[in-house]
């Protein structure tokens, strides 16, 4: 039994379903828990790194999808040499960029796992529970998790990162079921297309965000473009106008997130009141400002919120008296601290990423739609730094761009692992 055990401890197959056990895990908790999100994430990162085949690994890390992400690591790193904030701020400044460390692992081992999929149905089915728990908690507010500062219909985390992920979902499953009603199986697209009504539903009467009111539409027609002709996207995009209207005027939702977009906007702009919509213009103008100070290479890791500090003006209500250190714009929170070199390799980022999904295909979709998501919404934060929404990207990306590298290498890779070569 002993000897058993040996060879199964050594047995890379085995340890190859250990960490496609985890990515499920890490899937799951996702939408749930940030705790269990970064255990899993260790533990997945660990188990790979024991059975890790140094000399394809190194291949991998030479590939761009890699470099680009892990040039901003090494710049955030770099860039506390020149910032003016202390040294446990400048530490904690680069903690945003580590988990970029995790997608040439997770490219690097569902190039070469079979179970890529079963990462991201995971994700989709804990959504899809999340949902559940949205309508019963709308009903019932006693059961959120939230206690402090509870919000209706959230029962973990906040409406923005709910949002985010059920426009992800809704979105994505328009490839398939496209793909099984071309395929004749009827039932099985019904089935997928009740699940994505249920996100959209759940969005319009419950709870949803501004940034997912204006990036879905463009998602969609991302979707249309790639994948659909012009008739059939014009059809969908017509009856999603109409259908809209039906929820902008059924849904109390709905009509007080677009009232109160107006409603702050007009009170920043008579009167400098201190709203979200008149913070965010507050920090954008003042970021381009400190960009401006220091276009090359920024004014270093850390430096955000003291620049913030230096400029901050006014009575404490107003919103040019807002202290901050994410300017909730990915480029400007970048641009701030590493200047045009930080942007660049932003870009960069985003640009290879795309490129790498530019196939047919199920991962390709997946991964081309975090990546869009990503950036757009990254117009009205910082979701790649964020640790919710930047887990979504680096699961999102890693996983679907694993699976495309199996079936579209960029370069001679290893054979996969599995339990027939492993002990033959």
């Amino acid at each position: 039994m002993a000897t058993s055990l040996a060879r199964r401890l050594r047995d890379p197959a085995a340890w190859s379903i250990t960490v496609d056990v985890f990515a499920i895990l890490v899937g799951i908790s996702l939408p749930w828990s940030t705790s269990l999100v970064a255990i899993f994430a260790v533990a997945l990162l660990l188990t790979r790194i024991s059975f890790l085949d140094l000399g394809a690994f190194l291949q991998v890390l030479r590939r761009p999808i890699c470099l680009a992400p892990l040039g901003l690591v090494l710049l955030a790193c770099v860039g506390t040499l020149w910032s003016d904030a202390d040294w446990g701020t400048r530490l904690h400044a680069i903690n945003p960029t580590v988990k970029l460390l995790m997608l040439p692992v997770l490219f690097y081992h569902f190039e070469r796992s079979e179970r890529g999929l079963w990462v991201l149905v995971a994700f989709l089915i804990s959504c899809l529970l999340l949902t559940v728990m949205s309508w019963i908690v709308l009903f019932h507010p006693e059961l959120s998790f939230r206690q402090i500062n509870p919000e209706p219909g959230i029962f973990v985390k906040n409406y923005i990162d709910q949002s985010q992920e059920f426009a992800l979902c809704a979105v994505a499953l328009a490839y398939p079921i496209i793909t099984m009603a071309r395929a004749q199986r009827p039932w099985s697209a019904l089935l997928l297309s009740a699940i994505a009504l249920g996100f959209f539903l759940t969005m319009a009467f419950v709870v949803v965000s501004r940034t997912a009111l204006v990036t879905m539409p463009l998602m969609i027609a991302v979707f249309g473009v790639l994948h659909l002709s012009r008739r059939t996207t014009a059809i969908i995009l017509c009856a999603a106008a109409f259908f809209g209207a039906i929820a902008w005027a059924k849904s109390p939702q709905l009509q007080s997130t677009f009232a109160k977009f107006s409603r702050d906007y007009e009170l920043y702009a008579q009167y400098g009141t201190s709203t979200s919509i008149g913070e965010r213009l507050e920090y954008w103008k003042k970021s381009l400002r400190f960009y401006a100070e220091a276009p090359i290479v920024g004014h270093g890791t850390g430096s955000t919120r003291g620049l913030f500090e230096h400029v901050a003006t006014g009575p404490a209500s107003s919103a040019s008296a807002q202290v901050i250190g994410n300017p909730h714009n990915q480029t400007l929170n970048v641009a701030v601290q590493w200047g045009s070199l930080g942007v660049a390799i932003l870009y960069s980022i985003w640009i290879v990423h795309l490129l790498l999904f530019r196939g047919a295909g199920f991962a390709n979709w997946i991964g081309l739609l975090v990546v869009v998501q990503n950036i757009f919404t990254s117009l009205f934060n910082s979701h790649l730094f964020d640790f919710h929404e930047g887990w979504m990207y680096v699961v999102g990306v890693g996983v679907a761009g694993g699976m495309v590298l199996k079936t579209r290498p960029l370069e001679p890779v290893s054979m996969p692992i599995d339990s027939r070569s492993a002990t033959s």
